[in-house]
């Protein structure tokens, strides 16, 4: 027998109030401990340093002149990207508005720098058509880009291809350079702004520096965003002056860096640049549409001069074609465009292997245009033809390079070493040794390359500057930037065919 203890129902009353009381009492509780959490994330929300976001301006599409301006703030986040060029982090810009980019080159009669390549003779695998073991060039760029955004892989290159560290250093100095001399407005310089702000872009983008660059990364947006606002402004004609015949040379240029620019930090890295595509796909359909009936593009983009062009502004144009090819955007006749500018080359090939500048008209010591044409068919993987074949032997025989004499014509030794680096062999390793130091000796310690020779080309031919010396102090070391960017940028020849 056992007793068992009952309680009154006062008593059950008592407990069931006291149960629910202590249920309250910790909802309440919980509350109020959730309460406090976030308070306390709110105010180290705060506290966190806020960064000024550039604006960019959107224009409504329509006249060629100036339409109505909207400015809309660009939204920013931040989120994890593999392999950064230089952090972990990835700056993401989001914007509603439209907005393309404009990239403009100084009106010069002579050729200019480039990205982009195809396979060369004797070149292995490295170059080419981005078949199966394809490491590089134009066939498969954002490998061959990827390979360039660590310091390791730089090193590597580097030590491999005839550079040394002396260039990776010199490169850094530059672009740090550049980043000083920024204007507040994104852009670079007083006079020619847009085509400046386009080749600094294409020397930060040579290094793999990106809008996710933890050194460059501002420097990088700002001129994006100047050029992308430029762009929307013009629809996508890109020039300070359209009314200047010579702007063909700057909208080359600017599309060229453009697409480079895009399939670099978009296509390759996924980082977010609204319109930018869109740009690109406006500003390539003009060129593309503008192309004379030669094969050649001429002044003021007239297509049915008598004189067809010359081979400097089809340098650039050839350029922008191979770079918006690789951006896997949509071009009308694109193919066809870069087949008739390369027949226009060789139309223009005289029997030393020099190239004319128009009309069989040979440009100085022609050393200069024969490297524009070599490196136009090599970027077309087409390496094998007479033509880059014919014009590489004959820079080999023929061009000198002297900071402090009048043998000091930076551009045209700009279209030599990345035309040089593709061919490959002893061309490469005797045109490495004419150059390499030569650049490397003659940079100052702010980052900036020295003036040349006062009857250096550059200064003779200095109409394209108009007696600006911040433009032509940063046109040299852009260029001078690119060509020690060029071990890395590309891979280079096996040279096994290329005895000399």
């Amino acid at each position: 027998m056992s007793l068992h203890a009952q309680l009154s129902p006062e008593a059950q009353a008592r407990l069931q109030a006291q149960r629910r009381n202590s249920t309250i009492s910790s909802l309440i509780i919980a509350l109020l401990v959730m309460t406090l959490v976030g308070v306390i994330l709110l105010i180290i929300t705060l506290a966190l340093p806020s960064k000024e976001i550039p604006q960019i301006v959107t224009y409504q599409a329509g006249t060629d002149e100036q339409e109505n301006i909207e400015t809309r703030k660009v939204a920013t986040s931040t989120e994890r990207k593999p392999s950064a060029p230089s952090s972990s982090m990835a700056k993401v810009i989001a914007s509603n508005s439209a907005s393309p980019t404009a990239i403009p080159v100084p009106d010069v009669e002579v050729p200019e720098p480039s990205t982009d390549f195809g396979d060369g003779e004797s070149f292995g695998s490295g170059w080419g058509s981005g078949g199966s073991g394809s490491g590089g060039g134009f066939g498969n760029i954002p490998a061959a880009m990827k390979k360039r955004c660590t310091r390791a892989d730089r090193l590597q290159r580097l030590n491999s291809n005839g550079g040394n560290e002396k260039c990776e250093d010199s490169v850094l100095s530059a672009l740090r350079w550049l980043k000083k001399t920024q204007n507040a407005d994104g852009s670079w310089c007083t006079s020619r702004k847009t085509s400046m702000t386009g080749l600094a872009l294409l020397a930060y983008m040579g290094h793999c520096e990106t809008v996710s660059s933890e050194e460059f990364g501002d420097s990088v947006l700002n001129a994006i965003t100047y050029l992308t606002n430029k762009g929307m402004k013009q629809n996508g004609r890109m020039a300070d002056d359209l009314k200047d015949k010579h702007w063909p040379y700057e909208h080359g240029l600017t599309t060229y860096a453009l697409a480079e620019s895009y399939t670099l930090c978009v296509k390759t890295f996924g980082e977010n640049l609204p319109n930018l595509d869109k740009v690109v796909e406006k500003a390539g359909q003009y060129l593309i549409n503008h192309q004379h009936k030669s094969g050649g593009w001429e002044y003021n983009y007239k297509v049915d001069t008598a004189r067809g062009g010359d081979t400097s502004i089809v340098g650039w144009h050839v350029q922008a074609l191979k770079a918006m090819k690789h951006t896997g955007l949509k071009f009308k006749n694109l193919s066809r465009a870069a087949r008739d500018s390369l027949e226009y080359m060789e139309a223009h090939q005289v029997s030393s292997g020099a190239i004319a500048y128009s009309k069989k008209k040979i440009h100085d010591d022609g050393t200069s245009l024969a490297a524009v044409g070599a490196l136009c068919f090599q970027m077309w993987d087409k390496s094998s033809h007479s033509v880059p074949r014919k014009a590489c032997r004959f820079i080999d025989k023929n061009m000198k390079f002297d900071w402090n004499t009048p043998d000091s014509d930076i551009y045209g030794h700009y279209y030599a070493a990345q035309a040089m680096i593709n061919y490959g062999g002893d061309y490469w390793k005797r045109y490495n040794k004419l150059f390499r130091d030569q650049v490397l000796n003659n940079q100052d310690k702010s980052g900036m390359f020295k003036n040349v020779a006062k009857n250096g080309p550059i200064n003779a031919k200095g109409a394209i500057f108009k007696g600006s010396k911040d433009v032509a102090n940063h046109y040299r070391t852009c260029l001078a930037t690119l060509m020690l960017e060029v071990y890395y940028r590309f891979l280079p020849a096996t040279g096994s065919k290329t005895k000399g």
